[in-house]
């Protein structure tokens, strides 16, 4: 077990998405600034082989252009203009890694596409990258791709590994995990999967609990007292004061 594997971590959920356009550098920045200590990306992947940091596979939401990234080249994509004054833009996978070296993230691999798993993990090496870097999908055709590739990081638990996880016994579930990271909302459908007896598990067998997306400070130290080890928050502003909270009761009961 790694001795990140209960870090507790604060993650700007695709930056300090609350105050400023979505993964893009600017939210980035502003995520670390306010007190997250990882952050939480999504990649999507134009025509001519880039990977670039975007969460939706088109341009209508952040963009207002229908334009679709698998379908255009990088130049393309780099000139949407993104937020209310038009003034961030895309960036690639490599000027985030390059601008915020050494900061532990979550990548989240859009497109359900096996076949780019290669190219990224190459990409990752050559920033050396990987040891900070959790691999995560909700196709899990990705997730046992990046897994067979041998990739030396962490990888989240897909959606069926969480259901075994909540649902077998500890020591079957255990023969059945590949992942390193439960990467959970609060609910699935009725099931809560915050609850203690999840999180005592998570850690029994070794696995990160981390939680998206909490943008409630109550919700956050309810989270890390039953034993959460991270949060994914649009406004880690509102939040870093909670995990400075648990930083001190650690320090004081002789836990850090």
């Amino acid at each position: 077990m790694s001795s990140s594997t209960h870090e507790p971590r604060l993650y700007g959920h695709r930056g300090a998405s609350a105050r400023l356009p979505e993964n893009t550098l600017p939210a980035f920045a502003r995520a670390l600034a306010d007190g997250a200590n990882a952050l939480e990306l999504d990649l999507q992947r134009t025509a001519d082989g880039h990977f670039v940091v975007a969460h939706d596979p088109d341009g209508r939401r952040t963009a207002g252009t229908p334009e679709r990234i698998w379908e255009l080249g990088l130049a393309r994509v780099k000139a949407w203009r993104l937020g209310p004054d038009g003034g961030a833009t895309v960036p690639t996978l490599a000027e985030v890694l390059e601008a915020f070296p050494g900061v532990p993230m979550s990548i989240d691999l859009k497109p359900d596409a096996p076949e780019h798993v290669p190219e990224l993990l190459e990409h990752l090496t050559r920033h050396g990258a990987e040891a900070t870097t959790t691999l995560a999908s909700f196709s899990a055709r990705v997730v046992r791709r990046i897994r067979r590739l041998g990739y030396p990081g962490p990888t989240a638990l897909t959606r069926p590994e969480v259901a075994l996880l909540r649902f077998l016994p500890a020591a079957l579930a255990r023969r059945h995990l590949g992942g390193q990271a439960a990467q959970v909302p609060l609910r699935s459908g009725p099931i809560r999967l915050d609850a203690p007896a999840f999180l005592a598990r998570c850690r029994r067998l070794g696995l990160r609990a981390d939680f998206w997306v909490v943008n409630d400070p109550a919700q956050a130290r309810a989270l890390l007292e039953a034993g959460a080890t991270g949060v994914m928050s649009d406004d880690p502003a509102a939040i870093a004061p909670i995990f400075l909270e648990r930083q001190e009761f650690e320090r004081v009961n002789g836990r850090l």
